[in-house]
């Protein structure tokens, strides 16, 4: 069980990524995969983009993300 744990944050760590390289590129927010990558990342950086506000412009919340998922995934045994 903790494996496939492990493994889910691994992919959802994934798409995050993916998330961050679409709106660097500016994918149409109506294409495929800008839709289903907001629809799984955005309910997870909303609570961080009220606590944390964009610096100069930058997002970081989803650096943010990615350090919470990894410090999950070393709680993890």
């Amino acid at each position: 069980m903790p494996e496939l744990l492990r493994t889910l944050i691994d992919l959802y760590s994934f798409v995050v990524v993916v998330s961050v390289v679409v709106s660097w590129i500016g994918l149409s927010p109506s294409h495929p995969v800008s839709q289903v990558t907001s629809a799984l990342v955005d309910p997870a950086l909303a609570p961080i983009r009220r606590v944390l506000p964009a610096a100069g412009g930058l997002d970081f919340s989803p650096m943010v993300l990615l350090i919470l998922l990894q410090a999950l995934k070393s709680a993890i045994r």
